[in-house]
């Protein structure tokens, strides 16, 4: 019995919890990003395959899902730093601190997965109207940027809760 206790204390620590939340801000938001550059590349490679002039006009599209990784990125940088995993002293956080650190995570975990993926919707609609309209691709890239600021809410509420929270 004793051994097996000592096994889940080695593995359910504060500085394990608050990796498994970097890793969650990082991978989840990715995920959404990953689909939804890939779903507005398909998009793109009917477009281009008509005209290939439309390309650099479609990259904006096609970058624009991508920023949801990016903050999940930003997120689990923030993580690291303020657990004290990138400077050594996270064998100090409690459980409680390192599991608020998992929590926090999530905000930008979850609201980049969904933003990124429906920002491509509208990005792949931008695609078509590329297509048949090249002057108005400002109001296609206008269109997605909306669905951004769920993303955005996403990363100030992990941000707000990583650097103002009073974890222990």
């Amino acid at each position: 019995m004793e051994a097996t206790t000592s096994i889940w204390t080695l593995i359910f620590t504060g500085k394990n919890f608050a990796i498994l939340g970097a890793a969650i801000a990082t991978l989840v938001a990715g995920i959404g990003s990953a689909k939804g550059v890939s779903k507005v590349a398909k998009a793109t490679a009917g477009l281009i395959s008509e005209d290939p002039n439309k390309y650099g006009k479609s990259m904006l599209l096609q970058a624009l899902p991508m920023t949801q990784g990016i903050y999940g990125l930003v997120t689990a940088f923030m993580i690291l730093l303020q657990a004290g995993v990138m400077s050594g002293t996270a064998d100090t956080l409690s459980v409680g601190g390192g599991f608020y650190f998992l929590v926090a995570s999530l905000p930008i975990a979850f609201g980049g997965l969904y933003s990124a993926i429906r920002q491509a919707d509208v990005a792949a609609a931008g695609i078509s109207v590329l297509a048949k309209r090249p002057d108005a691709v400002g109001k296609a890239v206008i269109s997605a940027s909306f669905v951004e600021l769920y993303a955005i809410l996403g990363l100030l509420i992990s941000l707000m809760m990583i650097l103002f929270g009073n974890v222990a």
